[in-house]
């Protein structure tokens, strides 16, 4: 399956999650210990944000600190619904996914800051999902993938800090269970 598909459907997942938070359980907590769905939702936000500019050849300077602190504003629904479609306007922008991007850890494939990305949106879908008490959102397919895709990339991180251990699952575990083990929560 195609990185951009993948990235298409758990940019989806996501977005069915947001849309299923309750006016009550913006402070809700996640499984993601330091954050609430708030502070969830807010990273995901500016993630998407940050995108467009490095995909157009921005630099992390040039960027700069603009997407720092909070970027929800007064309607978090509207800030992601806005930032996931610029950001998919440029993952689908001609030449796009063939080209180079900056990233904290060098110029890498474009198409590698995609398969993170769709990583990051389908494992904080599941974040989002268990903050709210919401059914489990990753489709298996999806999970099947990225276990595949992302697994080897996880396991060679030499950044600490920036992902939990890998959680031991049974082989047996559905394939959305795999994924979020592998990025270290707990299946439930």
């Amino acid at each position: 399956m195609d990185v951009l598909d993948l990235h298409r459907q758990a940019l989806a997942e996501f977005d069915r999650t947001v849309h299923s938070v309750g006016a009550d359980q913006w402070d809700n907590p996640t499984p993601c210990t330091e954050w609430t769905v708030r502070d969830l939702v807010n990273h995901l936000v500016a993630e998407q944000r940050w995108a467009p500019h490095l995909l157009g050849g921005a630099t992390l300077a040039e960027v700069g600190d603009r997407y720092d602190g909070g970027v929800l504003g007064e309607d978090p629904v509207r800030a992601w619904e806005e930032s996931a479609k610029a950001a998919r306007e440029a993952w689908t922008h001609e030449g796009t996914i063939e080209g180079r991007v900056r990233l904290s850890f060098g110029e890498v494939d474009a198409s590698l800051y995609c398969w993170q990305m769709t990583g990051d949106l389908a494992v904080h879908a599941w974040d989002l999902a268990m903050g709210i008490g919401a059914p489990q959102p990753i489709e298996d397919d999806l999970a099947e993938v990225l276990v595949r895709v992302v697994g080897p990339i996880v396991e060679s991180s030499t950044t600490p800090g920036i992902l939990a251990p890998p959680v031991e699952v049974p082989a047996t575990a559905s394939a959305p269970d795999r994924l979020v083990a592998l990025m270290g929560r707990v299946p439930r």
